[in-house]
This record gives structure tokens, C-alpha cells and sequence, in this order.
């Protein structure tokens, strides 16, 4: 069949035909795939809680079995009815058993496989895009629009108002992933029980996201040179109770990610091109990525990311140094990228 765009992923599958027996869920949002697996089993059959309904199959158990899925296909409901297959792919190639499934063309299953990641040259997801009976569905982390859409389904089925700015401080401190953005406003939700409406205080309270937007915040203030605010981020931090070891983890994260991109960038690439082309990066933090990579060469980021790597390690010898150590490394950071801005 057709490949789907990501922004009709969900019209799409919200209008499924009987003549498509496997969708393939994929993409680097795990909660995403998740929930969309859950919805379609939810439309497709009556109760998903019934084993005779619905089954689930180890993806590395049927890859080593590849007939086992096309006889599961072909099972008739006991009580009639279409039946649902939930696969959760693993390290072994699914394909061969897709394709024998696809070619049975018996039963009414549909067969749901939930995957992770898949380049366009995987086998499974070439199967799946090219199959007359099979749909390639990707899932990716959340933009704007995105996140604004489920914030509001979810606050007015809770019959709970929120002023703009409320709801743009939500979608500004949440991340890109479909599970914890459930979890966050199903908490915050719980919080709100018997309110009419929320403000920001309100969110602020319960929603731990705070603390990761946060530790960005800082991460983005040293990779961009602007030494006062990585200082008084990084002390607002570790009065907040976070650890220094965290902190420096996370900005060792963030160079790591930040260095193939810096490679593009140094073959050719242009900055706000790289910034396009990382998926899974938070839309919010664009703008500070894009600079970062205008300074940071590949050279360069090794050499930060070697700094940050002693400082771990100073840190674990040195405890009772751990704000010093910490706070003199990521101003290290800071002050080595406004040199060159400057």
C-alpha cells in the first residue's frame, strides 16, 4: 500500500479498511507506538482484555517460527468475530514471517506489530510499505501541534479549563514522547480532581517535567557560552536536589547526540538543516541546538566531552568537591563556546 506521512498517521489509521491485516507501528516514540497499538486493538475487537480476541506474541519467538504466525492468522475466533495479533518485534528479522502471514490470506486477524526505529531500508518496514494488505504507520516524537492537540483532548474530557498562556506553559515543559506526556497530564489531572480550572501554579506542583526542562535549560545555557545562566541554572539545580553526577551525565548526553550532527555540519551541512534532521529533538530547543552548532566543530565537542568525562571522575574521588568540580567543568563548557562566539 501507500506509505503514510507521520501527519496522517492518525486519520488514517482512524478510518482503517477490513482488507488491511498488518499494520507495522514504528518509529523512535515508544509511548506512541504504544498507544496506537492499544487504540486500534480497542476498535478492532469488542473486548481486548479476551485471550480469544486478542493474543500476544513474542516478535524473536515467531522470527524463529516463521510458519507459527500465518497458523495464528488463520485461527477463527471461537466465538467469531475479527481477531487481533499483537507483535513487540525484538533483535531477530520478522520479515519472512510477515511475508508468509501476508501470503496465507486466510482468517480475520488483524495482525498489530509494534516496533522501534526502522530505517526506510529495513526489511520488515519495505515489506509492510510495499504489501497490498499491510500499512507502515510512522510514529514520532511530539511537536507543538501535537502536544497541543492531546492537552486539550485530554482536558476537556476531564471538563477542565486552562487559560493560553497555561496551556502554551504545558506544551513548552513537556517533552516529544506520547507516554510520558499521557503520564505527566494523568497526573496532573489527578491533582485537578473537583477543579474547574488550572492555572500555572497549579501545574507547576506536580508535573516532574519541571525538573527535566530544567537540566535542558542548563545544558543549552553552557553549550551556547552564556556562562551567568549555566551558573545560576546549575545552582538552582542542586538546591532543587539534583545531583551533580546527573548533571554532568546530561550534558555529556547532549555532546554526544550533538557530535554527528556537528560532523553533517562540518561536511557541508547547514546548521538549520542538521537541527531539521534530529528527530526526537524538543521544538523548543531549535533555536539554542542550531547555535550550538554554528560553534562546536566535531574537534572541539571531543575535547568537551573528554573535560566532562574528568570531571565525573574527579567527582567520584573527590566528593565532598562535587559542586566545585561540577560547577567549574560546565563553566569550562560555557566559557569554551563564547570564546568562540566572540
Amino acid at each position: 500500500m501507500a506509505t503514510v506521512k507521520a501527519s496522517d498517521a492518525e486519520r488514517t489509521l482512524a478510518s482503517l479498511g477490513a482488507q488491511v491485516s498488518v499494520v507495522l507501528l514504528y518509529g523512535p516514540d515508544a509511548g506512541l507506538v504504544s498507544e496506537r497499538g492499544r487504540q486500534l486493538t480497542e476498535k478492532t475487537v469488542s473486548d481486548a482484555q479476551d485471550p480469544f480476541q486478542m493474543v500476544r506474541l513474542d516478535g524473536d519467538v515467531i522470527a524463529g517460527d516463521p510458519g507459527r504466525l500465518a497458523d495464528e492468522v488463520g485461527t477463527i475466533a471461537m466465538f467469531g468475530g475479527r481477531r487481533v495479533i499483537r507483535i513487540r518485534t525484538g533483535s531477530k528479522n520478522l520479515a519472512p514471517a510477515v511475508e508468509a502471514a501476508l501470503a496465507a490470506e486466510t482468517g480475520d486477524t488483524l495482525v498489530i506489530i509494534e516496533a522501534g526505529d526502522l530505517a526506510k531500508s529495513a526489511p520488515l518496514r519495505s515489506l509492510c510499505e510495499k504489501a497490498r494488505h499491510a500499512l507502515a504507520v510512522p510514529c514520532y516524537l511530539d511537536d507543538a501541534r501535537d502536544l497541543g492537540q492531546v492537552i486539550d483532548s485530554s482536558f476537556r474530557e476531564a471538563g477542565i479549563s486552562v487559560s493560553r498562556e497555561t496551556r502554551q506553559w504545558l506544551v513548552d515543559s513537556l517533552g516529544g514522547d506520547r507516554l510520558s506526556t499521557r503520564a505527566e497530564i494523568e497526573k496532573i489531572l489527578l491533582y485537578a480532581y473537583g477543579q474547574d480550572r488550572l492555572e500555572i501554579e497549579d501545574i507547576q506542583a506536580v508535573s516532574s517535567n519541571v525538573a527535566d526542562l530544567k537540566t535542558d535549560m542548563l545544558v543549552d545555557a553552557a553549550f551556547c557560552g552564556r556562562m551567568s545562566d549555566a551558573d545560576s541554572t546549575f545552582r538552582r539545580l542542586r538546591a532543587e536536589g539534583a545531583g551533580a553526577h546527573i548533571l554532568l551525565g546530561a550534558l555529556i548526553r547532549h555532546a554526544v547526540a550533538l557530535l554527528p550532527h556537528a560532523e553533517s555540519v562540518a561536511r557541508g551541512e547547514q546548521p538549520g538543516r542538521a537541527v531539521e534532521n534530529w528527530r526526537g529533538l524538543f521544538f523548543k530547543r531549535k533555536p539554542a541546538v542550531k547555535t550550538q552548532l554554528e560553534i562546536w566543530g566535531p574537534k572541539r565537542l571531543r575535547a568537551a566531552i573528554e573535560r566532562l568525562q574528568g570531571a565525573v571522575l574527579e567527582t567520584r574521588r573527590n566528593a565532598e568537591l562535587n559542586d566545585v568540580l561540577t560547577s567549574r567543568a560546565i563553566l569550562d563548557i560555557a566559557r569554551a563556546a563564547r570564546s568562540k562566539r566572540h
